[in-house]
């Protein structure tokens, strides 16, 4: 398993909708961890009990990573 430290600051970058930010912060990700980033992120830009800016910085985050 990765040492992402703070896992607050983790999801703030995740969720920043700056693509380096994004790419740095899952840079240190197994694959395994990556996946389940992956999926939080399709489960957040897809289901409406999430804000329209928290669906919006999700999908944001898969095109910076290459999944959406």
């Amino acid at each position: 398993m990765s040492d992402i430290g703070d896992l607050g600051a983790f999801w703030a970058d995740i969720l920043s909708s700056d693509p380096e930010r994004i790419r740095r912060a899952t840079a240190a990700l197994d694959p395994t961890e990556r996946t389940a980033v992956i999926a939080h992120l399709r489960s957040m830009a897809t289901r409406q009990d999430w804000t329209p800016t928290q669906r919006a910085n999700a999908w944001a985050a898969l095109v910076a990573l290459g999944e959406a």
